[in-house]
């Protein structure tokens, strides 16, 4: 199952950005099927543990060039960013807590969410900013 499939919605319009988030995406699904195949506790606290690292690693790289770039929308971006890591934080305690839950639905339908609001807006527009318009960021 593929935990977030890849939408239009997604794309900011820049052809180097909309890689970079299909590639997160598609890591995200491969971390997610390996949830799928093991479901204890250590194994999904460990599979959630890596993606919120990879996400974490993506913000941190584009935080560092809206600080570089003095963007003016960081503080709201960065808000953002840390909303959805700390969702799946609170998902990692909810594993420890031993609730059934289906982790890789719930994982997936929080991250689609949030990919597709905050990709085709707040990214769309920090993007757009630092890359011109009419740039395909190639």
């Amino acid at each position: 199952m593929t935990a977030i499939p890849w939408k239009n919605e997604f794309e900011t319009g820049i052809m180097s950005v909309d890689h970079d988030h299909d590639s997160l995406i598609q890591a995200i699904n491969s971390l997610c099927e390996r949830l799928e195949s093991d479901l204890s506790e250590v194994a999904v606290l460990r599979q959630l543990d890596e993606i919120h690292a990879l996400i974490e690693a993506h913000f941190a790289a584009e935080e560092k060039t809206m600080i570089d770039t003095d963007y003016s929308g960081y503080a709201d971006h960065k808000q953002d960013h840390d909303r959805l890591l700390n969702d799946i934080l609170d998902i990692m305690d909810q594993v420890k807590s031993g609730k059934s839950i289906d982790w890789v639905s719930l994982l997936g339908n929080l991250t689609a969410k949030w990919f597709s609001v905050h990709f085709s807006t707040l990214d769309k527009a920090f993007h757009l900013q630092t890359h011109g318009a009419g740039n395909n960021g190639s």
